[in-house]
């Protein structure tokens, strides 16, 4: 219990026209939010802010974002907080429709300072987001109070978490998968590997002490720009990551990796992508899997390829869910 480092909560009502209420989706519906100032999965600082920034905006009668009607203020509450460090992040999401919005927001960061936390808080912010679609998309973050990051530590490594970064949300867990990761990988001396959806380069960078030079590849930008500003924290210079489609880098790197670690999203690997990969010829590819089904089909094609799954093991990251990650070895029939 209480493993999650980061959670998004919704401001909305139970029921309609009912009080105001902050928390999770009712299941199956669109409109009802559960307050969830119970859950087990979140420790108790988590429920201390949901539930004292529920006080706040209910006795001030400030309305929640409608997503029918496409109007009001309050959004979302974006909480994330390092389990090593015990560092809090609290970032109020609304429109931009009320008046005064400086000043009570002012008056949340006063209240929310003043709270008596278990860990240490280490920023409040206030995004702003009119988009009309029901997710969290920044159209420009204010810091009210400290800082608008903090570090948590996996393996011996830091890393730094904005309210936006990509970053598993159970650290103690992502430190078995990753090290279970690091056991298949093997000896990386001398070696060049590639991390191939490569996220803010968390894996590159736990094999990277001992390599000749790693490769990430990853599609989204930040989590790239992430990836290079944690390695040179840590203090790696044998590191490169490249932004884009995997599909179309690999072409481009002269590289030919000793290694291939793959870390996909839940769709898995564009097959064209894994002939590509497979015609490197690499004895080694560690695949790590939050989907099963999209491991097994990928699976099958690598086998086709000549690789045989020579051992793999299943990490609960996500107690008290269905959701597991996987991690196979795959090796070269020689």
């Amino acid at each position: 219990s209480s493993y999650r480092n980061k959670m998004e909560f919704t401001f909305g009502d139970e029921k309609k026209d009912g009080p105001l209420s902050l928390g999770m989706h009712k299941k199956n519906s669109f409109y009802d939010i559960v307050t969830v100032d119970g859950c087990q999965i979140i420790d108790e600082d988590f429920r201390l802010i949901l539930k004292e920034t529920l006080d706040f905006f209910a006795n001030r009668n400030i309305p929640y974002y409608h997503r029918m009607r496409h109007d009001g203020f309050l959004r979302h509450l974006l909480v994330r907080k390092g389990i090593k460090s015990g560092e809090i992040l609290i970032d109020i999401v609304t429109t931009s429709a009320l008046d005064n919005i400086n000043s009570l927001m002012k008056d949340y960061s006063c209240y929310m300072e003043k709270i008596n936390y278990k860990g240490h808080l280490k920023g409040i912010l206030h995004t702003t987001n009119d988009n009309l679609a029901d997710t969290v998309k920044n159209e420009g973050t204010e810091i009210l109070f400290g800082e608008d990051f903090f570090y948590e530590e996996i393996l011996g490594l830091k890393f730094k978490i904005t309210p936006f970064s990509f970053f598993q949300t159970n650290s103690l867990g992502a430190e078995v998968l990753y090290n279970k990761a690091r056991d298949y990988i093997g000896d990386t001396k001398g070696k060049v590997v590639f991390d191939l959806y490569s996220g803010t380069g968390t894996i590159a960078q736990i094999v990277a002490p001992v390599a000749n030079e790693v490769i990430g590849v990853e599609i989204v930008p930040e989590a790239v720009e992430a990836a290079k500003e944690n390695a040179k924290l840590n203090k790696l210079d044998n590191c490169r990551f490249i932004a884009g489609d995997v599909l179309k880098v690999i072409d481009e790197v002269n590289e030919k990796p000793d290694i291939v670690i793959l870390d996909p999203p839940r769709e898995g690997v564009h097959y064209k992508a894994l002939e590509k990969i497979t015609g490197y010829g690499t004895n080694h590819i560690v695949y790590i899997s939050c989907k099963p089904t999209s491991l097994a089909r990928d699976l099958e094609i690598l086998e086709g390829r000549g690789y045989k799954l020579t051992k793999a093991c299943s990490v609960d990251l996500f107690p008290w869910t269905t959701g597991i990650e996987t991690v196979a070895l795959l090796t070269k029939n020689l």
